[in-house]
């Protein structure tokens, strides 16, 4: 079953009702492009005429739908009426054809019809001069270029403005997808570092006030009681502050807070002896001169270290925690260990996000991470390099 063909589009019905009721009206008040004596005419009468005019009208319904066809048909109508004594109404909607034949058709007719119009006119010009002799017969090829080349050339012109507007529409849409796809992984990356923030600063001073609140409850005993709770109470005003401070950065409301400074291997001392009063025998073993360090590796080792010390509070068998930090040519080594086994004290629950946002913060600066049972101990190792961080942001 052969393929329907499509409307035609009701602007192209209008322009095919409104040429034809004008060449209408032109051939009612006998108004032709040539006289009756014209040698040329040699299908005399005026209704040879309508012919012509009648077959362009229906050529203007096919513009859109079937531009290459309309342009030939017309072409075979133009030559008809090229043949009586004319009618202005069919040469103008011929022009119309072969304009919509260069911005409707396929590329490769939008290329052709410009320059077959023009050698047309060209020779339209030459060939008639050469054989008559006389400077009037160049207006044969003015006429031709008017008719044929003038909308092929416009209809090309106003092709390419509608190609490159396209393309321009088309590349704004493609900028905007990326914008958009760079806006949500930003706003993915910042939710997975405000994360690891929250979870770093607090969760420690959480499984403090988890653990030592178990304690007051199942040990009988007024001075543990009266011990475990000056321990919550300390952990329970650490974290809240870290609290404010996170509120204030994330709300960032008119920069009335000041911008806290990023936690630094300086630090590491406080945060051990936090350890130590939260029950942790800890260790701290630093062969480095931690000044030198680039920013971002000095708060991954920080975060690593609170995370580590965190999870031996929850986690860990009775025993000591080691921590050592080790500087070498191009990277820094982080080694926290802590006893692993059954433990019979009470313990806080982990969801494993810890050791999540630790391996985060090591991929984020190209190194190295570890993290599972060794021999007797639970071992955390990390190797950050050193080269590759200035500028990360972790």
């Amino acid at each position: 079953m052969a393929p329907r063909l499509p409307r035609p589009h009701r602007d192209d019905v209008r322009i095919a009702l409104a040429g034809l009721l004008g060449g209408l009206l032109i051939w009612g008040v006998g108004l032709g492009t040539r006289t009756a004596g014209d040698p040329l005419v040699l299908l005399d009468g005026r209704w040879p005429i309508l012919l012509p005019l009648v077959v362009t009208a229906g050529c203007e319904l096919l513009r859109r739908i079937r531009p290459r066809t309309g342009l030939l048909v017309g072409t075979a109508a133009l030559t008809v009426d090229v043949l009586t004594q004319g009618n202005l109404g069919t040469v103008v909607m011929f022009t119309d054809l072969v304009y919509a034949a260069v911005l409707y058709g396929p590329p490769a007719t939008a290329r052709r019809v410009p320059r077959i119009t023009g050698l047309l006119s060209v020779a339209a010009a030459i060939v008639p001069l050469a054989i008559w002799r006389v400077p009037q017969a160049l207006l044969i090829g003015v006429v031709v270029g008017i008719v044929a080349f003038t909308p092929a050339a416009t209809g090309l012109i106003v092709r390419n403005h509608r190609d490159a507007a396209d393309s321009a529409r088309l590349r704004a849409e493609q900028t905007a997808l990326l914008a958009e796809l760079d806006r949500t992984q930003a706003v993915t990356s910042e939710r997975a570092r405000m994360a690891r923030e929250l979870h770093d600063m607090v969760a420690n001073h959480l499984s403090a006030i988890a653990i030592h609140s178990t304690a007051a409850l199942s040990i009988d005993d007024p001075d543990t009681s009266k011990q475990a709770l000056g321990v919550i109470r300390e952990n329970s005003v650490a974290g809240l502050a870290e609290m404010r401070r996170l509120i204030g950065i994330l709300r960032d409301s008119g920069g009335d807070l000041e911008p806290a400074a990023a936690p630094t291997l300086d630090g590491l001392g406080a945060l051990v002896d936090g350890a130590r009063v939260n029950g942790l025998d800890v260790t701290l073993d630093t062969d480095t001169e931690h000044g030198t360090l680039p920013a971002p590796v000095e708060l991954a080792a920080y975060r690593i270290v609170q995370e580590s010390l965190t999870n031996a509070l929850k986690h860990a068998s009775p025993g000591r925690v080691s921590v050592a930090l080790t500087r070498r040519d191009c990277s820094l080594s982080v080694a926290v260990t802590s006893a692993y086994g059954d433990h019979g004290s009470p313990r806080a629950p982990g969801s494993g996000a810890g050791l999540v946002g630790m391996r985060e913060r090591v991929a984020l600066l190209g190194g190295t991470f570890a993290a599972g049972p060794d021999g007797a101990h639970w071992a955390v190792r990390a190797t950050l390099p050193l080269t590759q961080a200035e500028g990360e942001d972790v």
